[in-house]
């Protein structure tokens, strides 16, 4: 089985690891978590990527390094270098026209005002490849900042169930394909919040705060949110 490749958008730098628009690459992160693969990554061509065998799958995670809106770029040349063509590629994205936690998968389509998307149809000339659209909910300010704001306590309560529906799914994606994958996941609902998780951050039960910290009734506990670098 040929090498698939995933993915993931959103921006370097720290102050962007926890936003809505990085929802990308928590996927990439889960998934590498997931095989083993963290710590292992190596930025080469304006992009991070690890890749190996799991699951019987041969898989190739990337995050692209270039700002979001030059993602076409790191995306161009991983596709170059590896001589892959585009259906074994898949774009793990962000979308504000999604309620919190749906996901859907779309085989081509135009940007949807997302600029990740645009520079990848712009640098491919083609929006014929896959993509994971992973439901931000919609913005009650501007978009742009509502898509760098971080996840309200409900839906941080929510978001490693949503990261693992989303890896799942990359993972049917890469197995059966983008229609099978379709069919069982784009009805995916995300559980109501655990009442216990909605503390504020500090108390015990409470989500992490943003130093990725969690108080737990067993203690302190650091949620993983590095980079597979």
């Amino acid at each position: 089985m040929p090498s698939k490749i995933v993915i993931g958008l959103g921006n370097p730098g720290q102050q962007y690891a926890q936003t809505r628009h990085n929802v990308g690459w928590m996927v990439i992160d889960r998934l590498a978590d997931r095989a083993g693969w963290s710590g292992r990554a190596r930025n080469k061509d304006a992009a991070v990527a690890v890749g190996g065998r799991y699951k019987g799958l041969d898989l190739l995670l990337v995050k692209p390094m270039t700002f979001m809106n030059e993602s076409g770029i790191a995306v161009r040349k991983v596709l170059a270098r590896d001589r892959a063509p585009l259906h074994d590629m898949l774009v793990v994205v962000d979308d504000f026209s999604l309620p919190f936690g749906k996901l859907r998968f779309r085989e081509g389509g135009g940007p949807g005002g997302h600029n990740g998307l645009r520079s990848i149809i712009d640098e491919l000339e083609t929006e014929r490849f896959s993509r994971l659209r992973v439901g931000i909910g919609a913005p009650d300010r501007g978009f742009i900042d509502h898509v760098l704001s971080t996840f309200d306590p409900e839906e941080r309560a929510r978001l490693d169930e949503l990261l693992d529906a989303a890896a799942d799914a990359v993972e049917a994606w890469a197995r059966d394909g983008v229609n099978k994958a379709a069919n069982r996941h784009n009805a995916f609902e995300l559980r109501p919040a655990d009442a216990e998780l909605l503390a504020p951050p500090g108390e015990v039960g409470g989500p992490a705060g943003d130093d990725g910290v969690r108080r737990t009734k067993t203690g302190w506990r650091k949620v993983r949110t590095e980079a597979p670098e």
